[in-house]
């Protein structure tokens, strides 16, 4: 199943981020993602895959974040995201058994059931968990997308493509015990 997965699609509230939303004293809103997760959608698009957000709100900060980490589909304010799944797998050519997709909540289901992974984060409703073919360790906002990311890529053997651009900066004389070691699915 995850050797065909080469599109990920990621919920934003809940998985990009914990799920809580700031509201300041002149109505801007605030939201915090994590680093490892934004690296995580880099290495996973410089291996080639492509990458999208479906979000069901709106948001400036969305936009933003998706910009900087180099996600060009971004499709916001999906109330029903099951008709806009479908636009992205017409968009970048995909069947659904070649998709990974994240989410929490029951506005995922739909989306979830099509896919060929689906994951959760811990916190996901019940429901939304029992959909999933993989729940994550770590939480929304919180490194669960790098997780998914290094799950896929390390079991199609690509994660020491990933690495081999860190690894050959280490000086040659560095112990072993001290280098990392190649993954195997």
């Amino acid at each position: 199943m995850l050797d065909k997965i080469d599109l990920l699609v990621l919920d934003v509230d809940g998985v990009l981020t914990d799920g809580r939303i700031v509201y300041d004293s002149r109505g801007g809103e605030t939201k915090s993602f994590h680093v490892t997760d934004g690296q995580g959608i880099k290495y996973w698009l410089r291996m080639g895959h492509e990458a999208a957000i479906l979000s069901g709100r709106a948001s400036a900060v969305n936009r933003r974040r998706a910009r900087e980490i180099g996600v060009r589909a971004l499709y916001e304010d999906a109330k029903d995201k099951l008709p806009v799944f479908l636009k992205i797998l017409k968009r970048f050519r995909r069947t659904p058994d070649r998709v990974c997709y994240v989410g929490d909540d029951f506005i995922d289901m739909p989306v979830m059931a099509q896919v060929g992974f689906a994951v959760a984060v811990p916190d996901a409703a019940e429901e939304v968990r029992r959909v999933a073919h993989y729940v994550t360790k770590r939480p929304g906002g919180g490194g669960a997308v790098r997780e998914v990311i290094e799950l896929i890529l390390k079991y199609q053997g690509r994660w020491p493509e990933v690495l081999e651009r860190y690894v050959r900066q280490m000086p040659a004389d560095l112990p072993a015990a001290r280098r990392p070691r190649k993954e195997t699915p």
